[in-house]
């Protein structure tokens, strides 16, 4: 998708000055024809003016010279024939060339716009694909520390003697994972009944412990699963235990026997403001232009959840009717705004959400 470096180049003002410090790009190109043409042409009417007064007063010396100037005023009534010719010819050279001049220039200007287009939609892509691939990470590390033993002896033992110790263990266990997983800002151990048996910040979140997540919909999806290589993907949303951060929360069953049902849900939640803003932050938008652009993630409704410029993320929706298609460009003919976009292509084994990626640029 992206157009050949050098023609990018060409196109975006980057081409190598000239030796004589002359135009650099097809379009200063373009600029720099018209100019001459009209200098030029200007230059052939100063002496076409200039030929017209020889001829016109050609014939006042001739007269003056009687029967000796009458052979010049011959050659004068030619001269002015000439120069009424190179006039009108003139004429025509400047309307030609402005018309020609102004098709190239639209040319350069469509084929400039189609080219910037391209990398829009391109980095698009390359914001949509890194953040694809950092929730990829997400979905092996929830099915990964389900198996972990002390998350499940934790979950298997919800009453008696032992319960208290083993969430006590779990909770530690959980800890040393956060400790090296700082991507996170919490890992909860859910029983069952929904219950929050144990959390990996019990000093930083210290009301989690005992509550109820039962009527949360990625708890009541997870203790659905039936497998281990199964899991919830996290929808972004505030989570109120957490200080109302914005999160992205991954669920998986906990199984006590292969094949059989869930005996708890593990949920980790991932911190979703501060790495989806490293990655909007991180597209290579050039320094002048970042004042007039603003790069994008929005879910499948066209929700806001990660700006670069820090505004909108889950409360506004993206203006741009995308009309559900993979990529490309929506131009607004009101405010000028080009709207550039990229879905999900999912990643490994990670199917995504049907997200976007997304570059508005100009407008109101």
């Amino acid at each position: 998708m992206t157009a050949p470096a050098s023609v990018h180049s060409l196109f975006h003002g980057a081409v190598a000055q000239q030796p004589d410090g002359g135009p650099t790009t097809i379009a200063d190109l373009t600029r720099e024809v018209g100019r001459i043409a009209q200098d030029r042409v200007g230059r052939i009417r100063q002496i076409t003016a200039q030929a017209k007064m020889l001829a016109l007063n050609a014939p006042i010396e001739a007269a003056r010279a009687g029967e000796h100037g009458r052979g010049f005023s011959v050659v004068a009534q030619e001269v002015r024939g000439i120069g009424a010719e190179i006039e009108a010819l003139a004429q025509e050279l400047e309307t030609g060339l402005t018309t020609r001049i102004a098709e190239l220039q639209h040319g350069v200007d469509a084929m400039t716009a189609k080219a910037e287009g391209e990398r829009l939609v391109d980095l698009s892509l390359n914001a949509i694909e890194l953040i694809d691939r950092n929730l990829y990470e997400r979905t092996c590390d929830v099915r990964w520390w389900a198996t972990d033993a002390a998350v499940v002896a934790c979950a298997a033992r919800t009453d008696g003697d032992r319960a208290a110790a083993t969430a006590d263990h779990a909770s530690q266990r959980l800890g040393v994972i956060l400790s090296a997983y700082t991507v996170y800002l919490d890992l909860w151990l859910c029983g069952r009944d929904g219950t929050v048996l144990a959390n990996g910040r019990p000093d930083r979140f210290p009301g989690v412990r005992g509550r109820s997540v039962a009527g949360e919909t990625w708890f009541r999806d997870a203790i659905r699963l039936r497998g281990g290589g199964d899991y919830v993907p996290g929808d972004v949303r505030r989570e109120t235990q957490l200080g109302g951060a914005q999160v992205s929360t991954y669920a998986a069953g906990i199984y006590e026997t292969e094949g059989g049902p869930a005996c708890g849900v593990l949920a980790i939640h991932f911190d979703w403001e501060a790495q989806a803003k490293a990655i909007v932050e991180g597209v290579r938008i050039a320094q002048e232009d970042r004042a007039r652009t603003r790069v994008l993630l929005v879910d499948a409704q066209n929700r806001v959840l990660a700006a670069s410029d820090g505004r909108g993320a889950l409360t506004e929706t993206l203006a741009a009717d995308l009309h559900g298609r993979e990529s490309g460009l929506v131009r607004d003919p009101r405010t000028g705004a080009v709207t550039a976009f990229h879905r999900t292509p999912g990643y490994e084994t990670y199917r995504g959400l049907g997200w976007y990626g997304v570059i508005v640029r100009g407008g109101a």
